[in-house]
């Protein structure tokens, strides 16, 4: 039988990049691997901003997309558990261009966030626990936000071995600072009382639903990662399905608990999108020293203590949450040069480390190219840097899954015989509801109030004024736009090395057909 170069691991030049890759991946690691990925502290406070019905719309979309889109990875990635998990599904579904253009769509998207909002996460936590509060000058910005950019790449660049290491201690990061800030919630509502929520706020509303969507489905999505190193899993076909039920679970409890938490704290105009969380945190931490000021909270004695643990906490969630998509990103980046679709030179993996060190380097220059530009058009200004750089990520993210999603479909019909050890139940009703809630998400993402109140002040991202929605649109638009480019002239570079694969393809079939049970005839 001809042999199938649908998964391209079978011909060269991808099966000498595949030799290099070592199976560090198991079960546990899968886990904690998808908590750091799925569960993300910049966006916490974000949520939040919405008052009590942000957490009636959380459970909401638990249901409709948080557990279908579970289902649909667990089928796709022990069905097709090879290197490059979310490409492959693309390509082999929908050809080369396709894959090509959401691939970079996938990828680029988190060396964006690495530069933009997790960076400048990490700065403000930097700044308000351990250098006093206050503004932050540009150059002190900059001083903290390069080098964690490339502390991140350094990570993603290291071995299996040792990388899972930093994305299990991430996992234990975020239990260790939500269950703190959780138990210092309950210590400041028995001491100082908490902030009404009648049960009014937890009514869902269409305005409501309009500004959560985007963000609640970017909290959401993920499942599918560890699938880019599909051929590092120890026994995907068991270990992926154990991994994804338990994570979804882990990552529910760890954005509910906290936003709860956040609201119970602070009144809804007090919670921002870039300085909630951590001002909810030296709120609450008040308890353990410190009090409120006309200029804000001061922590002072065992608060400013832990206040210093809790900021260290924040800088290194934030940080494995970079890493543990660079590590999967790029690797799906590095498959699809070998595969033909995009520059055969960053379809290399090191020999010595198995990881695809190119394509690392690559993302950490994207990221402090985005870091340098987004901050220059934000004026400095931290707010609308971050929610500029947010609508960016979760748009570009939210679109390259309108094709991953339908792959299910898809490959169901074209490859019927593939051994499926576990399959999605519905897969049909299920896939279309993610791509509708996935659509309407995208097109409230680029154009906030489209349809009920566009750049109204119940939609408009903080920072921005009433009369920049022409140029929000364009900033949100014209980066997906040249993505989309860059795609194509990643799929015209791969030109090459598809026509090579295509050779080798044909002579192997030949071979194949050829075969006698005594071996090959030769003639």
């Amino acid at each position: 039988m001809a042999l199938d170069y649908d998964t391209p691991s079978q011909i060269a030049p991808a099966a000498t990049e595949s030799s290099k890759l070592k199976r560090h991946f198991g079960r546990f690691d899968i886990l904690f691997f998808l908590i750091c990925t799925i569960v993300g502290v910049d966006t916490i406070a974000a949520v939040a901003a919405s008052g009590g019905e942000a957490f009636t719309w959380m459970v909401i979309l638990a249901v409709l997309f948080f557990v279908p889109q579970a289902l649909l990875f667990s089928e796709l990635g022990t069905a097709f558990p090879q290197e490059g998990g979310p490409y492959l599904w693309t390509r082999m579904a929908f050809g080369h261009l396709v894959g090509a253009i959401n691939n970079v769509l996938y990828w680029i998207t988190n060396p964006v966030w690495l530069g933009g909002t997790l960076a400048a996460v990490a700065a403000v936590a930097i700044q308000e626990f351990f250098l006093g509060g206050g503004d932050q000058s540009t150059p002190v910005f900059y001083l903290i936000t390069i080098p964690f950019i490339w502390v991140a790449v350094l990570a993603a660049v290291l071995s299996f071995r040792i990388g899972k290491w930093i994305t299990t201690v991430g996992a234990f990061a975020r239990f260790v600072l939500i269950g703190g800030f959780v138990i210092s919630v309950i210590i400041f509502g028995v001491q100082n009382g908490v902030q009404g929520l009648g049960a009014g706020s937890f009514v869902p509303t269409a305005g409501g639903f309009v500004a959560l969507v985007g963000v609640l489905l970017f909290n959401y999505v993920g499942f599918e990662l560890p699938n880019s190193a599909g051929e590092e899993m120890k026994d995907s076909t068991r270990d992926v399905p154990f991994a994804i039920a338990r994570s979804a679970l882990f990552s529910f409890l760890l954005y509910a608990v906290p936003i709860l938490g956040i609201l119970l704290v602070l009144p809804v105009s007090q919670v921002g999108g870039l300085e909630g969380f951590v001002d909810a945190i030296k709120s609450v931490f008040t308890v353990y020293g410190g009090q409120t000021t006309s200029d804000g909270v001061v922590l002072s004695g065992m608060g400013a203590t832990l206040g210093g643990v809790a900021g260290a906490l924040v800088v290194l969630c934030v940080l494995t949450s970079g890493v543990t998509w660079i590590m999967g990103s790029d690797r799906a980046l590095a498959v699809s040069g070998y595969d033909g679709a995009a520059p055969r030179f960053l379809g290399v993996i090191n020999a010595r480390l198995g990881t695809p060190v190119r394509v690392n380097i690559f993302s950490g220059i994207v990221s402090t190219i985005v870091l340098v530009l987004a901050n220059t058009i934000a004026d400095g200004s931290a707010s609308k840097f971050f929610f500029a750089v947010l609508g960016v990520t979760i748009s570009t993210t939210l679109i390259s899954y309108l094709l991953i999603f339908p792959s299910l479909w898809k490959l169901r019909k074209s490859h019927p015989d593939t051994p499926r050890p576990y399959r999605m139940p519905f897969h049909k009703p299920l896939t279309v509801l993610l791509m509708v809630i996935l659509a309407f998400a995208v097109i409230q993402l680029m154009a906030p109030g489209f349809g009920f109140d566009w750049f109204g002040e119940g939609f408009r991202p903080d920072g921005w004024g009433p009369s920049e929605g022409g140029l929000y649109l364009l900033t949100e638009l014209l980066p997906v736009v040249a993505f989309i480019v860059l795609g194509i002239v990643f799929w015209a570079l791969g030109t090459k090395t598809r026509r090579e694969n295509a050779t080798l393809q044909h002579e192997l079939d030949d071979l194949s057909a050829r075969s006698t049970p005594e071996g090959p005839k030769f003639h």
